[in-house]
């Protein structure tokens, strides 16, 4: 049984292919102009990824995320929420609250023991708090996003950033540039405003251990760090790449469509 997850978001396409419940590949790509293109690239690489053709039969496919519904190659889409949910209990049946950042959203998921989402927070107004708004501090500061990451951890006393807005705070950063405020310190202080945002949300939702933080900026271990302090809590490790969270919960659900004759 060969099934596939693909979770096209606002930046990024991910695609994680099953077979007989066992992980076997995943492709992380850019995202194309139309959703549709997106997910077929994304699957294409996954099958490549395990040297399986293009045309290879696949039993069932779950789109989601921000693209799903213009996903033509999909059997079905479900939202990213239950994905995500889906994807971290099967981490990790411990998990409880996962902080989703993605491209132009963040979201706060809380589980249920039996893995069920109980209730959600999901910030889709502006891009404070999520992929965009690092792309937009780092290319202030003229930094790729790994090297933001990267200085925010020599930090021992972060800039305060208070714009709620991207662009006000991107106005904000360029002024510290200006009067002399050391690089790293900017940095931290960047993860320290987006922890801010996160814990806020976090509360929303009720905070419940385990905590762990899903998409690509899970891969910044100073955010990470920021979150724990604002938290008080620890934030716990994925065992897989934080990106393919959502593809791997739309796999697992294609899955059961299956087992369970859809």
């Amino acid at each position: 049984m060969l099934v596939c997850g693909c979770d096209v978001g606002s930046t990024t396409g991910k695609a994680l292919l099953l077979r007989d419940g066992d992980v076997i590949a995943f492709s992380i790509i850019p995202c194309t102009t139309q959703p549709d293109r997106t997910g077929r690239k994304a699957i294409d690489l996954a099958l490549h990824n395990v040297n399986l053709p293009s045309d290879t039969k696949i039993d069932y496919i779950v789109g989601t995320g921000y693209g799903r519904v213009n996903l033509s190659i999909a059997d079905e889409n479900v939202s990213e929420i239950t994905c995500h949910g889906k994807g971290a209990y099967h981490l990790n049946p411990r998990n409880r609250t996962i902080i989703d950042i993605g491209g132009q959203d963040c979201k706060v998921i809380k589980l249920g023991e039996k893995g069920q989402v109980v209730d959600f927070v999901m910030n889709d107004k502006c891009a404070a708090g999520t992929g965009r708004f690092y792309e937009a501090m780092a290319r202030a500061l003229e930094l790729s996003l790994e090297e933001l990451a990267a200085l925010s951890l020599k930090s021992s006393s972060p800039a305060q950033i208070t714009s709620q807005c991207s662009v006000f705070a991107e106005s904000e950063v360029i002024t510290l540039l200006n009067e002399g405020v050391d690089l790293v310190d900017i940095a931290a202080g960047i993860n320290e405003s987006i922890a801010g945002r996160l814990a806020s949300l976090v509360r929303k939702a009720g905070l419940e251990e385990e905590v762990v933080l899903s998409g690509g900026c899970a891969k910044n271990k100073g955010l990470t760090i920021a979150l724990e302090r604002r938290l008080k809590v620890s934030v716990a490790p994925l065992s897989m790449d934080p990106q393919i969270v959502g593809a791997l919960g739309a796999a697992l659900i294609a899955r059961e469509r299956i087992v369970k004759g859809k």
